[in-house]
């Protein structure tokens, strides 16, 4: 099965099995999830399930936030009823479990990028100041998430043996390609009408930019979590993360990075007005005669 096929057979029905709570609010049960990301056994799911628990105490979260444990009465046949054990999921949750799923299986590559990019996208539409800001601070708070996550994207690009600068640019040319549906860097370039000293970054809106943030994380992630090694290897893995995350924005309905629209002003500009006006706003007000 192709990752297109995979990608096309589990973005719906992770969605599909979603569940809502009499306060509106979303969640998994854990024996629906089972099986999509192909685990024929409770048993071994429910080991899964302690990884990701023990993982989101690390990061700091309580854990009964997002794992709920309750009991349910399933039928057993010739009328009788018995009671199994089961979690509630936060989208959190769900992220954490294919985190820690066996990475061989293809719905698990696919479910990491499908529950990463959505968590993204709800911590943003729960964060109420980014609800409130414009296309432009929204565009300036997305790039400086992207300068600090190329950092370490570097880092572990490095670690896996992307050593040189020519290195480094081939290995953005595979994200890029994966994400663009097989455009690179100079065609993005081209197509974006930039100049030569003009940085891609700089000339994205705010939901291609997300987009791009999303495949930094995840790339970043997926180097140091499979230790990745060689430049090839680390080429083809920021390829296919690329790839998986253009799938599903596919999956959502999203409009192709590629499509969308160039602002009119850069990042740069922004920032040059940014600037302006807080120096205007730090001058001392002219005293009346």
């Amino acid at each position: 099965m192709t990752d297109q096929q995979v990608s096309a057979r589990h973005n719906g029905p992770f969605e599909s099995i979603k569940q809502l709570n009499e306060d509106g609010f979303e969640f998994w049960f854990a024996r629906d999830l089972q099986p999509l990301l192909d685990y024929a056994h409770w048993e071994g799911f429910r080991r899964v399930i302690d990884k990701a628990v023990e993982a989101c105490s690390r990061s700091g979260q309580c854990s009964t936030d997002h794992f709920r444990q309750v009991r349910k009465m399933v039928s057993i046949g010739s009328g009788a009823r018995r009671a199994i054990e089961d979690f509630e999921l936060s989208r959190y949750a769900c992220y954490l479990v294919v985190q820690n799923g066996d990475p061989s299986k293809p719905v698990i590559a696919n479910g990491q990028t499908y529950f990463a990019i959505q968590t993204r996208r709800q911590e943003l539409a729960d964060t109420a100041p980014f609800g409130r800001l414009s296309e432009d601070e929204r565009r300036l708070m997305l790039r400086g998430e992207l300068v600090e996550h190329n950092k370490a994207l570097t880092a572990a690009a490095k670690n896996a043996g992307v050593e040189t600068g020519l290195d480094y640019a081939v290995f953005q040319d595979h994200g890029y390609k994966g994400l663009y549906g097989g455009l690179g860097a100079k065609e993005i370039h081209v197509a974006k009408g930039l100049k030569k000293s003009q940085k891609i970054l700089d000339h994205m809106g705010s939901t291609e930019l997300a987009a791009n943030l999303f495949r930094a994380t995840q790339t970043e992630e997926k180097l140091r979590r499979d230790n990745v090694r060689g430049k090839r290897q680390a080429n083809q893995t920021h390829y296919e993360v690329g790839a998986k995350v253009r799938q599903t924005i596919q999956e959502l309905g999203g409009t192709m990075p590629e499509k969308l629209p160039t602002p009119e002003k850069s990042i740069k500009q922004i920032e040059r007005e940014q600037r302006r006006l807080q120096s205007e706003a730090s001058k001392p007000a002219p005293e009346e005669c």
